[in-house]
């Protein structure tokens, strides 16, 4: 026995797909009108904040203090300094070594550095030996001085500062 059933559209299909369609064209509707509607003031504000941001007067950075070096506790000739060449050039660390026992130091040695690429000469003190560091600088007419890098206390043989002989 053969049987087919009558072919029935549901009218409630049909409704369901146009109140979807309708209801979707109406969100992409209202997106459009609030992207339009929001847009310009969102825009004019970003470009305001943009505005005041470039043209706001520059403010001074702040500068790091540099502490003050105060007065050297040692005299020159009871300031111990050890020449290092940081050069490679050979002789550079006996040269300055001399230039530095003329002005009244005490040389406590004279040798290599640990690197040989230094491309300026400094000045390195030990802890509470600034002082001394800033008044060698100063007499030898250099402009960097700062604590140990590089070296330690014990690699000073007992000398207060260090001069690094660069190229």
């Amino acid at each position: 026995m053969e049987h087919s059933l009558p072919q029935v559209t549901s009218p409630w299909r049909t409704a369901t797909l146009v109140a979807s369609a309708f209801a979707a064209a109406e969100l992409v509707i209202l997106v459009v009108l609030g992207v339009t509607l929001l847009a310009k003031p969102v825009s004019e504000h970003v470009r305001d904040a943009a505005e005041a941001k470039v043209f706001e007067p520059v403010k001074p950075k702040a500068r790091a203090l540099v502490p003050a070096v105060g007065k050297p506790k040692l005299a020159r000739g009871e300031t111990s300094v050890i020449v290092l060449n940081g050069s490679g050039r050979s002789g550079a660390a006996a040269e300055n070594a001399l230039r530095v026992r003329e002005l009244g130091y005490t040389i406590g040695t004279v040798g290599n550095a640990p690197r040989s690429d230094f491309t300026r000469t400094l000045v390195m003190f030990r802890p509470g030996y600034r002082a001394e560091a800033a008044r060698l600088a100063a007499d030898l007419k250099l402009k960097i001085v700062g604590p140990l890098d590089g070296l330690r206390a014990s690699d000073l043989l007992g000398a207060h500062v260090a001069l690094i002989v660069g190229s």
